[in-house]
């Protein structure tokens, strides 16, 4: 993957929206200039950040969940990493996705299968 600005795939995001049912999208893909760190999110909210600002975006989506909140990221799963050990773990439960997700480009066209495991999390109200 070249840059980490890459869109949900349906079958996951639909699946999760179903369950949630999503009124908000933190980091999407184009944000109209608008930066999700800079503003409430929605009450129940999906996030699928750059994946260079996952520490950002698990800090303001445990922020949020204090805020009586909801947030579903899809992240890298990289539990190495000090934002998944600080802001992830503690607060948020954690599914596995089996295999490799296959993202889409900015044009909508599927790109090949990441380089990483991803993992869904949630940050349920607090």
């Amino acid at each position: 993957m070249r840059n980490d600005n890459y869109i949900t795939p349906s079958n996951i995001y639909d699946k999760l929206d179903q369950e949630f049912h999503f009124n908000d999208d933190a980091c999407p893909l184009d944000p109209n200039g608008i930066d999700g760190l800079l503003r409430e999110w929605g009450s129940s909210t999906f996030m699928n950040p750059p994946y260079s600002r996952c520490h950002e975006f698990c800090m303001k989506a445990v922020q949020e969940s204090h805020n009586g909140k909801t947030v579903v990221g899809l992240l890298k799963g990289d539990t190495s990493t000090n934002w998944f050990h600080k802001w992830v773990l503690p607060y948020a439960e954690i599914r596995f996705i089996r295999g490799r997700v296959g993202f889409l480009n900015s044009n909508g066209d599927k790109m090949s299968r990441s380089p990483f495991n991803s993992i869904i999390v949630i940050w349920k109200p607090c």
